[in-house]
């Protein structure tokens, strides 16, 4: 969520590697144990070298782009267009270059890169990127990021080689959103996008193919032998799906990993351990709770009000994120360009309680309040097994019972979570990089409402809609600036969601590669971000 200035994104303050007081840390180098990759041959020394294993949190639906399966960049089985460097500036990819725009800002026109080949050794043509835009725009396809490439009005072909998009209107972040990975028309054209095998059996252009999924437990991937640039040096490895921290934590410790992502209390448990080392990158990924208009106490905008004067952001970010993180006081983080200076809010249990009393909620049995029989009380779910979610519900809880507002916090299984986010609360973890559009208007915007995890609150407001409209469809950056000042703006007046903190990402890994950086990264990590996302270009130490 960054603005553009002189090429396709704005220059970011990227987060380096650290070493400290969690950190500093780096690991028995080694084989790792019962994860371990299997693929190829060649002997064990040289397979454990060449090889690494990852602890993530959460493994994909699905691993087809056409679904929404890396679509903000850095997958590992697929290219865009364009890719994002360490920076986040866009650079070459499936394009022999940046685009050419022309028409006032309605079309631009990609060059391919010569040469480029497919896992399965069939050639890259212009054909296979006019199949993807096309199909991910179909609303046949089950894809709910089709709104971020709302813009586009047709996708041609220009031959085997030239690619030409014309947009209904001028969008300034476009040429960012090409980063969405290209498939195969010649294999996933032959199948339906919603269920077909290249769901879970993708075929693309990138560093690595999958070789196995056991859902629920680890995906393998192997060096891809016709990928078009640089052969990797790891030549494999496997994502580990262990969805509690406290068990991703252990199978680190034991050698069972090479590295994972861990919460700061965790990641600083390795502290004085030779052989690791943690990286923090900072992020736009925030924590909020989702206040849903159709619930009957979350439903009245004095208790979202109120649980937004209530809330200890400061204290959430110094005692759960041991200080790894900001407060949060809207979707953009306070150090964002687009960020609105001035609605920083301090804890204000004395301003809840005049929200409440003005609202007719008066204070009730065991200190919470009521109005007209109802009690001001409401049920928080969060996904089981996510530390730092339960801790962030348990501390809101906490703090709205101080202004009479009695949040009963629930872990639960997505399976459980989902059918309920329309009526109850959800401790939620969202964000994108990019541009402000890019997170906002699925955030907030109320054509979204209840669309997979878009608009999880069903906020609806019509100024916030037209701001957001503005922002979209504008390349002035003094009007895009006005919309987005107006939205934080409401979010006040207005909330949807109470905002907590925005989380760096701590990761440990074994410090036996070169190469390793961390990107300014959006609430998606695991698989896509995290000091991996360039694993193709990681080097063994001499």
């Amino acid at each position: 969520m960054t603005a553009r200035r002189t090429r396709w994104t704005r220059r970011t303050d990227r987060s380096l590697p650290i070493r400290s007081a969690a950190a500093a840390v780096a690991f028995a180098a080694g084989a790792t144990a019962c994860s371990a990759p299997t693929g190829g041959g060649g002997d064990g020394g040289t397979e454990a070298a060449e090889s690494v294993v990852i602890g993530v949190a959460s493994e994909p639906d699905t691993l087809s782009p056409l679904l929404g399966y890396g679509k903000d960049g850095n997958s590992k089985i697929f290219d865009g267009l364009l890719a994002r460097d360490t920076d986040l500036e866009l650079k070459p990819a499936l394009a022999a270059a940046l685009p050419k725009v022309t028409d006032d800002g309605r079309t631009y026109t990609f060059t391919l890169r010569e040469g480029v080949k497919f896992s399965d050794g069939e050639p890259l043509t212009a054909g296979d990127v006019v199949y993807t835009y096309r199909t991910v725009l179909d609303e046949k396809t089950n894809n709910t990021a089709r709104s971020e490439l709302d813009a586009v009005e047709n996708v041609r072909a220009r031959g085997d080689g030239t690619v030409v998009f014309t947009l209904k209107y001028p969008y300034a972040p476009f040429a960012a959103r090409t980063v969405l990975p290209i498939v195969p028309e010649h294999v996933a054209g032959k199948q339906d996008p919603n269920t077909g095998d290249f769901n879970t059996e993708p075929v693309g252009t990138g560093p690595y193919v999958l070789t196995d999924w056991s859902k629920g437990e680890k995906l393998g991937f192997r060096a891809n032998p016709h990928y078009w640039g640089d052969k990797p040096a790891v030549k494999s490895f496997t994502m580990a799906v262990i969805a509690d921290d406290n068990v991703r934590a252990t199978r680190l410790r034991s050698g069972d990993l090479d590295g994972a992502v861990l919460p700061p209390n965790l990641a600083a448990t390795f502290e004085k351990d030779d052989g690791r080392r943690t990286y923090r990158a900072r992020s736009y990924d925030f924590r909020a709770v989702t206040l849903p208009s159709a619930g009957q106490v979350t439903g009245d905008r004095a208790i979202r009000r109120a649980l937004d004067a209530a809330v200890d952001r400061q204290a959430m970010v110094d005692k759960i994120l041991d200080g790894a993180g900001r407060p949060a006081y809207g979707p953009l983080p306070v150090d964002d360009p687009w960020y609105e200076r001035g609605i920083e809010r301090p804890r204000d249990l004395a301003a809840a309680g005049r929200i409440l009393d003005e609202a007719g909620w008066k204070p009730g049995s065991g200190g919470i309040r009521a109005r007209d029989g109802q009690r001001a009380s409401f049920t928080l779910y969060y996904p089981s097994g996510d530390k730092v979610r339960q801790d962030h519900a348990l501390a809101y809880a906490s703090d709205a019972k101080k202004a009479g507002i009695e949040v009963k916090v629930e872990g639960a299984t997505w399976e459980v979570i989902e059918p309920r986010m329309k009526t109850d609360a959800v401790l939620a973890g969202l964000g994108s990089v990019g541009d402000p559009d890019f997170g906002l208007y699925t955030l907030l915007h109320s054509t979204l409402a209840g669309d997979g995890f878009n608009n999880m609150a069903h906020y609806a407001n019509p100024a916030v809609d037209e701001a957001l409209d503005a922002g979209r469809r504008s390349q002035d950056p003094k009007v895009r600036a006005a919309a987005y000042r107006e939205i934080q703006k409401a979010l006040v007046a207005d909330p949807g969601y109470t905002f907590l903190t925005h989380i760096d990402h701590l990761y440990v890994l074994a410090d036996r590669w070169d190469g390793l950086t961390t990107q300014l990264e959006p609430h998606e990590h695991g698989f896509a971000s995290g000091p991996w996302w360039n694993i193709e270009d990681w080097r063994p130490k001499k």
